[in-house]
C-alpha cells in the first residue's frame, strides 16, 4: 500500500470530442484520496488527513470487506433536490470532528471515479478504460459510497447539456487509453466548467453599507503569479449568506495588518476604507470573464477552501 498518491489533476479547455475520450460529470465538491487498509484514511488534494471530518465515509472500508484499496473521488454534499452543493458543504468541510447532529443535518456522499491501487496492484499504469472496469468491478455502492457511470462517444456533448439541465458543475473528459498520472496536469484530463470557477485568495475586505451596515461588504481578490507575486483580481460582494459573512469576519478579523499584502498598488477607488489581512484564506469565485486588466467580470462567491495552500494559488487567465 502507497502511503501517498498525489491526485491527477484536469487542466481547463473546451469540450474534446471523437471516439478516444471518456465523460463523467463534474462534481462541486471536495477532492479526496482513500486509502483503505482494515481502515479508512482520506486525504485531500492537498494531501492533508480529513478521515475524522467524514466520519460516516467509513462505510467505504466495510464496503471492500477487507480487500486493499488506493480510490480517487469527490465528497459532495447534497441540497433539497438531492444535487451537489458545495454551498451545503461548506458547513461540513471546515470542522475537523463534526459532532453527531451535524452529520445528521449535512450528510455527505463519497462519489469515486478512480482506482489507484488494489491488493498489492499499482494500477495507475493502466488505461483509464481498465481502471474504470476494475472500480466498477468492485461494487461499492452503499449509503454514503458511490461510483457513478461514465460515458463514452458521443455523449459527450448531451452530457454537458445534461449537467446543464442538472444544475451541476460541468463536464471532465478523459482519454480512454490515458494512464494515472499522480500530481499532474496534463492534457488526458480536460475540466469542461459551465460557468468559471477560480480559486482566489483573500487580501482585505470592505465594510458594507444599508442591509450591510457592520458586516462585510466585499472581500478583495488576488492570486500569485510564476514569480510569487500576489496581484489584485477584483472584489466579490455577493453570494454570501449571513451565516457566511459572520463567519468570515470571526476568521478575518484577527488576520488584520497595516498594509496591503498585494505586489502592486490596488487601485484607489477600490483601496478607499479597505481593511487589509494576511493573505491566508483560500476561496472559489464563480465570474463570467476577464477584463482586459486582469479582473474578475461578474464574480459571485462560492466558498472557503480549507483544502487548498495560499501558495499553490496560481493565476490562470
Amino acid at each position: 500500500m502507497p502511503t501517498l498518491v498525489p491526485p491527477m489533476l484536469a487542466g481547463l479547455g473546451a469540450l474534446p470530442t471523437g471516439p478516444g475520450w471518456a465523460y463523467e460529470f463534474k462534481w462541486d465538491g471536495v477532492r479526496a484520496v482513500a486509502y483503505v487498509n482494515r481502515g479508512l484514511r482520506l486525504l485531500s488534494r492537498n494531501d492533508r488527513d480529513v478521515t475524522r471530518a467524514y466520519p460516516e465515509l467509513g462505510e467505504l472500508a466495510d464496503l471492500l470487506a477487507g480487500r486493499r484499496a488506493v480510490l480517487d473521488g469527490e465528497i459532495v454534499a447534497l441540497d433539497a433536490g438531492g444535487r451537489p452543493s458545495f454551498s451545503a458543504l461548506q458547513r461540513r468541510m471546515h470542522v475537523r470532528a463534526p459532532a453527531a447532529a451535524l452529520v445528521a443535518s449535512t450528510p455527505v456522499r463519497y462519489y469515486l471515479f478512480d482506482l489507484l491501487h488494489l491488493d498489492g496492484r499499482d494500477t495507475t499504469v493502466l488505461p483509464y478504460t481498465e481502471r474504470r472496469a476494475a472500480l466498477e468491478g468492485l461494487g461499492l455502492s452503499g449509503e454514503t459510497v458511490e461510483t457513478p457511470p461514465y460515458w463514452t462517444g458521443e455523449a459527450g456533448r448531451d452530457l454537458a447539456t445534461a449537467a446543464a439541465d442538472l444544475g451541476l458543475e460541468g463536464v471532465v473528459a478523459k482519454q480512454l487509453r490515458s494512464p494515472y498520472e499522480p500530481g499532474r496536469r496534463g492534457a488526458a484530463w480536460v475540466k469542461v466548467p459551465l460557468n468559471e470557477t477560480v480559486e482566489v485568495i483573500v487580501g482585505g475586505w470592505k465594510p458594507g453599507s444599508g442591509r450591510r451596515s457592520g458586516a462585510i461588504g466585499s472581500l478583495l481578490l488576488g492570486g500569485y503569479d510564476e514569480h510569487d507575486r500576489l496581484h489584485y483580481i477584483g472584489q466579490v460582494g455577493t453570494g454570501f449568506t449571513q451565516a457566511v459573512l459572520r463567519d468570515l469576519a470571526g476568521r478575518l478579523e484577527p488576520l488584520t495588518r497595516p498594509d496591503p499584502p498585494f505586489a502592486a498598488p490596488v487601485p484607489r477607488e477600490h483601496a478607499r476604507h479597505a481593511i487589509w489581512v494576511d493573505p491566508v484564506l483560500v476561496g472559489d469565485v464563480t465570474f463570467r470573464s476577464w477584463t482586459p486588466d486582469g479582473r474578475l467580470r461578474h464574480p459571485s462567491w462560492k466558498g472557503l477552501r480549507s483544502d487548498r495552500d495560499p501558495a499553490e494559488i496560481r493565476l490562470r487567465r
